[in-house]
């Protein structure tokens, strides 16, 4: 198992060397090579957001780090929630999950700022502490105060990230297989198709890094699917990955607040262990195991997965 890790690891730098490397051109974006490339993968975007079957309108918020780019939905009156989307899939991901949150909740989904999304990076990349701030930036332009947050995968991560923090207005969290929260990826070696996707993007091997994430990759949608393979093969790597470590046992305890874990069946970043440590240590957790469900739990089960939440929040 160590060995392992020490692979994926290695090959992981090696990947964020090469990436550093290729020649800047005189188009200035921290993502996008090309001003083509960045209309390229925004259409697409805008094509999957429509797939949200909900009101919605979108906002560009100013920080110290950059524009945020928030989706807001949902009743106005409705408890505030937080949604924090996984690596590389933007906010549009939640198009499966939307209209049951939406229903008593005001939705804000927040473009993580160092990928292709809708949110500009003007800064260096962030440190932890730095992503900290961008979102209490964020958080505090909306006036949010008891809300809650649900996070897929690094969104996860971050989700916790937050939930850490000394004085944070989080009220109930909910994690869909938040990734390296826990326990390091369970099986990297597996994954690594998606990291062979960064350095050699290709139609062929997105498909088969679906299928290694996904139990149900027909069931996501050709639309968002074509957005998804544009933001992997926009993506630099992301050297913010390497500072996603698991979280130590006093940080989880601190962690006081309501946390549900759901974690699939199938998935090839977290296992039992996860489900384990995270009732071991988090005072206030409930956990699930999701049947027949990978890493993207929310499109393959996603009725199950939008009826835990639902009733987790409420």
């Amino acid at each position: 198992m160590r060995t392992s890790k020490i692979f994926f690891w290695l090959f992981f730098i090696i990947l964020l060397t090469a990436c550093a490397s290729s020649k800047k051109t005189k188009f200035e974006d921290y993502v996008f090579k090309t001003e083509s490339d960045k209309q390229n993968y925004t259409a697409s975007y805008d094509k999957a957001l429509k797939l949200w079957d909900v009101p919605y309108t979108e906002e560009n918020v100013k920080t110290s780090f950059g524009t945020a780019h928030v989706i807001i939905a949902g009743p106005k009156n409705g408890k505030d929630l937080v949604l924090l989307h996984g690596m590389d899939a933007s906010s549009t991901m939640w198009y499966p999950n939307i209209n049951a949150l939406a229903k008593t909740h005001r939705i804000y989904a927040i473009d993580f700022l160092m990928e292709p999304n809708k949110s500009t990076l003007t800064a260096k990349p962030l440190s932890k502490e730095e992503i900290v701030l961008w979102y209490n930036e964020v958080f505090d332009h909306y006036k949010l105060k008891k809300f809650d947050i649900v996070g897929a995968s690094r969104g996860g991560w971050i989700a916790t990230l937050l939930a850490v923090q000394k004085n944070n207005s989080i009220d109930k969290i909910v994690l869909l297989s938040p990734a390296q929260t826990f326990k390091f990826i369970d099986k990297p070696r597996k994954t690594s198709s998606a990291l062979l996707l960064k350095l050699f993007p290709s139609e062929k091997k997105f498909s088969k890094t679906l299928k290694t994430f996904s139990t149900h990759p027909e069931k996501i949608s050709p639309i968002y699917n074509r957005q998804f393979y544009l933001a992997n093969k926009y993506a630099k790597s992301n050297s913010s990955m390497l500072k996603m470590t698991p979280f130590s046992d006093d940080e989880l305890e601190s962690i006081k607040n309501p946390v549900l874990v759901l974690i699939g069946d199938k998935d090839v970043i977290n296992s039992d262990e996860s489900l384990e440590r995270a009732k071991k240590y988090l005072p206030n957790a409930k956990t699930i195991m999701v049947k027949d469900a990978g890493h993207f739990l929310s499109i393959d089960q996603s009725k199950f997965v939008n009826d835990a939440m639902i009733d987790f929040l409420k």
